[in-house]
């Protein structure tokens, strides 16, 4: 509802531009550390030095070809040669290279690139030979696998390794041999020498999906959705598809996202199986794997970090459970030299102040509130923002330090919206930035009653320091008050 007076909020605090003191453990290969759990669990022992889960994504069956450009690094087979320690997704160079820095940066994986011109095999003693590893990553392949190559992923996969599949939609090939992802990928199920009966219990579907942003199933204690690197909540389509799957041929397939509007066998966006002693997963786009950073000429799409979805926590939570990873230290627990923390000053402005925060207020009138028109989440104090029914800009932001070596790193917030405005057309919006990466933004037509926790994963500033901020744009009628509390930033 619209603010009675500025009078009954306290007096604007300046600017503080406050770096938090979080303690940034130093990441080391594979230390004796002690290990430390968040509230609710019990304190375990020392954690024993583990050896890092092995992946290799491929890159000989046309990962770069046209625009693509599916790669970790331009260095292959070893992504360290380009930057033994990456601090970002630029220091190395490939569109999925988010995706690589932020397993390397957690310690818990060693990383190879199967390059160009390359055969996939199993058990043949070479260097980068399946038997190798842990997991095995086609992100979009426009090859088609000769014979002996798909029986090797087969007997991978059999004996207990991860596959993880990445698809796109139908007539996406990108080198013009007649291949396409869809079809490469419907190849190796029907046509391996392993089994040839369905063995996964899903196929691509021949689709074209303009645009879409499946939902994720209401599932507790699924691993991929629940998984140490932030919970997953949804992922995005832009030009992909979808998969029919068939329980009746494999009991273990499941589900995961679904496009809008289908659930149980049809329309799923993500699944997983399981084949002999090993498991796969399989996305039906490759737009969320793209980090929007590559080699030059190629035209790229941010949808790691798309606020539509929660893909960079789907990617890499997939990743632990396919090289099945769990534990301390291995990449599905508390990463090498992490200690367990929330970082955020304040977080739920309990002080009665904006301590802790940098607050703009073009108003005059600080955010933090004690009203019963606007009542918090938890505690007497929140942040509202905006609410004036007048040209209103005011902001929120706080740094914090995030320390390297953590196997998550997850920003939440309460947020309640509620507005005069129209229900369909945007006029005032609240939007969520990490160091001027758009997260999230949300207007007037997300108003609700009550407060929605919002979740994103932070995992791609690991070893960093981030700037987190909140600005509420109103325009010069019909207020909308976007209300905050309990932000919390939580590393473990």
């Amino acid at each position: 509802m619209t603010r009675a007076s500025k009078a009954v909020r306290p007096a604007a605090l300046a600017a503080t531009g406050l770096l938090l003191a979080a303690t940034a453990a130093t990441l080391q290969p594979h230390p004796a550390a002690a290990a430390t759990t968040t509230a609710g669990t019990t304190a375990g022992t020392a954690a024993t030095a583990t050896t890092p889960k092995r992946v290799l994504f491929d890159n000989s069956k046309g990962e770069t070809a046209g625009n693509a450009d599916w790669i970790v690094s331009t260095s292959q087979p070893d992504p360290l040669a380009q930057n033994a320690n990456p601090g970002s997704e630029t220091s190395w160079t490939g569109a999925i290279s988010a995706w690589g820095v932020a397993l390397q940066k957690t310690g818990a994986y060693s990383l190879k690139t199967l390059p160009a011109g390359s055969t996939i095999s199993y058990g043949t003693g070479a260097a980068l030979d399946l038997a190798n590893f842990d997991e095995f990553v086609l992100p979009e392949p426009n090859v088609r696998l000769s014979a002996a190559e798909k029986t090797a992923v087969m007997k991978f996969v059999q004996n207990g390794g991860g596959l993880f599949l990445v698809s796109d939609h139908n007539q996406s090939d990108r080198n013009n041999d007649g291949w396409d992802s869809p079809a490469v990928i419907n190849d190796l199920l029907t046509s391996n020498g392993v089994d040839n009966t369905d063995p996964f219990g899903f196929s691509v579907d021949l689709l074209n999906i303009t645009t879409d942003n499946p939902r994720a199933i209401t599932d507790t204690t699924d691993p991929v959705l629940n998984g140490a690197f932030g919970k997953v909540t949804g992922s995005i389509i832009r030009s992909g598809t979808t998969f029919t799957l068939k329980p009746a041929d494999n009991p273990n397939v499941k589900g995961l996202l679904y496009r809008t509007g289908y659930s149980g066998t049809t329309g799923a966006a993500f699944a997983t199986s399981t084949f002999g002693s090993g498991r796969v997963a399989i996305w039906g786009d490759s737009s969320p794997i793209d980090d929007g950073t590559g080699q030059s000429g190629n035209t790229l799409y941010n949808g790691w970090n798309d606020p539509a979805g929660t893909d960079a926590a789907l990617a890499l939570n997939a990743t632990a459970w396919l090289a099945k990873n769990s534990g301390t230290g291995t990449g599905g627990g508390t990463g090498s030299g992490c200690t367990a923390a929330q970082l955020i000053t304040n977080p739920g402005f309990e002080t009665g102040s904006a301590s802790g925060w940098s607050e703009t207020n073009s108003n005059g009138t600080s955010t933090v509130n004690s009203s019963s028109s606007e009542p918090a989440h938890s505690g007497s104090y929140d942040a509202w923002l905006d609410g004036y029914g007048a040209a209103t800009t005011d902001t929120l932001a706080q740094t914090v330090a995030l320390p390297a070596g953590c196997a998550a790193y997850t920003l939440s917030f309460w947020l309640h919206i509620d507005s005069a405005a129209s229900t369909t057309t945007a006029f005032d919006t609240l939007t969520v930035t990490a160091n001027g990466t758009t997260l999230a933004s949300y207007d007037n037509t997300d108003a609700a009653a009550g407060y929605q926790q919002r979740t994103f994963s932070l995992a791609g500033y690991a070893g960093q320091s981030v700037t987190l901020k909140f600005t509420g744009t109103e325009d010069y009628t019909k207020q909308t008050s976007f209300v905050l509390d309990d932000v919390n930033v939580n590393v473990s």
